[in-house]
């Protein structure tokens, strides 16, 4: 038997041993377990901040790790007994560090914005708290007098902030005021021309001139385009501001050298911030990257902001974090860039129109108005013909956040399967077969409606079926058999 044989009778032996256990108390659990698995191996997974982790690190998360408490640091816990804790976290830290030449690396993060509110808080930490301790002759706010804390808090909350809006591309965690960014901070927000949907570097320094904030971000969840992180440094720098990038979507570009020199936000920004998942293909989780400077506050973020550390995710963010530093995930990454140009271009051939007119990244903003539809309404029939994907507002949305004008695409999960050019290709085929036959719905008291849809007879089914044909080619978990 080969290796991979082998691993893939493991496989399949372990999970199916797995589902038996978790029956035996809680059968309809593993039913929808069973359930998720068929689902995803038969639909077309477009949604880009998703993808598939491998059978080690899916593997790695169902250990008694989960059972051990272990706030604080390694060498340095609040509970006795965590010195396999302690090589779990060094190890993934050390991976991060490595994957992506940064100095320091923080793998508590349970999710991306918990990365992002460990970034936040550290650099007011070291901002804004550090200085008024030691102004004040105090180590700690502990020594602080009640009139001196109330001074200090005061200071705290009353810094500014300017990161990228979200019909931009931007993410919620940076500034949207329903969001808690948008609360703890004196917020603006910086946009993209309205012409080309593209950055404007001196549009982002003259209003960085004019706000002066503390904290610059950059990075997106919804811009299909690179970024310069250096000119963003530059910018940062001019106006004293700390420049905190958010990579979560495009970690898995960095990592696997795709994007690189004034592209890498690494060596450029003062703290940087991710999820483990989406392009990096890990556990759900997050990592704070930092300078040397701002590591003593990064490394407080339990209790700062976290409590106790999922030591069972990262373990699973160290198995991760392992796989993307073998040289197979750097084909893999610039595969997902490629495999991004392909379906834009595959869109743009078919007279569908995309914000920024193209990608450079593994994002495809796809605007739906062209076809008739809010975006709402593109989703639910793509997903009704096997087509998973998530609405997503574009620039000046008319439509909002909640119905908006725009489908979010992409192709980092299908990547992973194995898809190349001509099966994104053949992907944006028929996503426009899709969109061209379905018709928005109306209301019951017959006005239009933003929401409903009719999708044409048999769409969905010969969708379904051209989908099939390339999913078989291209197994999900190939080896593992749950029957």
């Amino acid at each position: 038997m080969t290796t991979d044989a082998r691993l893939s009778s493991l496989t399949s032996s372990a999970y199916q041993q797995a589902l038996e256990v978790i029956a035996s108390v809680e059968p309809r659990i593993a039913e929808a377990t069973r359930q998720e698995l068929v689902d995803q191996r038969g639909s077309l997974k477009l949604i880009a901040s998703e993808n598939y982790a491998s059978p080690a690190v899916l593997l790695t998360m169902g250990t008694w790790f989960s059972d051990k408490y272990a706030e604080g640091t390694v060498g340095h816990r609040f509970y006795a007994g965590c010195q396999n804790v302690d090589t779990v976290e060094a190890l993934a830290a050390e991976h991060a560090r490595e994957l992506f030449g940064a100095p320091y690396a923080y793998a508590q993060p349970h999710s991306g914005i918990d990365a992002n509110l460990v970034a936040y808080w550290s650099i007011l930490a070291h901002r804004v708290e550090s200085p008024a301790l030691q102004r004040l002759g105090a180590k700690n706010v502990n020594e602080l007098t009640e009139a001196d804390w109330e001074s200090l808090r005061g200071e705290l909350g009353n810094q500014r902030l300017l990161g990228m809006s979200l019909d931009a591309g931007g993410h919620l965690t940076h500034g949207f005021r329903p969001n808690i960014s948008g609360k703890m901070f004196h917020q603006q927000q910086y946009g993209t021309d309205p012409e080309t949907g593209l950055l404007d570097y001196d549009v982002v320094r003259a209003k960085a001139k004019e706000f002066k904030p503390l904290v610059l971000v950059a990075g997106y969840s919804a811009y299909p385009r690179r970024v310069n992180f250096a000119t963003m440094r530059e910018i940062a720098d001019e106006v004293g501001a700390t420049l905190m990038v958010d990579m979560a979507h495009f970690a898995g570009l960095v990592a696997g050298k795709v994007f690189t020199g004034d592209e890498d936000p690494v060596p450029h920004a003062h703290v940087v911030t991710t999820t483990t998942h989406k392009s990096l293909r890990g556990p759900r989780g997050g990592l704070v990257l930092a300078q040397e400077d701002y590591a003593p506050e990064v490394d407080r973020g339990c209790p700062m902001v976290l409590g106790g550390p999922l030591s069972h995710v990262m373990a699973a963010k160290a198995v991760a974090l392992a796989e993307a530093r073998q040289p197979e995930f750097r084909t893999y990454a610039q595969q997902v860039a490629d495999n991004a140009k392909s379906l834009a271009d595959g869109f743009l051939s078919r007279g569908a129109r995309l914000v920024t007119g193209g990608t450079d990244n593994h994002i495809v903003l796809l605007d739906v108005s062209g076809f008739g539809l809010t975006g709402r309404q593109a989703e639910s029939a793509l997903l009704e013909a096997g087509v998973v994907t998530n609405r997503n507002s574009v620039p000046q949305d008319p439509n909002g956040a909640w119905y908006t004008s725009g489908i979010r695409l992409g192709t980092p999960a299908l990547t992973t399967r194995g898809f190349g050019h001509d099966e994104f290709d053949r992907v944006a085929e028929l996503m426009v077969h899709v969109l061209q036959n379905t018709q928005p719905g109306t209301t019951k008291d017959g006005k239009a409606s933003k929401a409903s849809y009719v999708l044409g007879d048999g769409v969905a089914d010969k969708v379904r079926a051209a989908s099939a044909e390339m999913l078989d080619k291209h197994p999900l978990y190939p080896g593992l058999d749950l029957a």
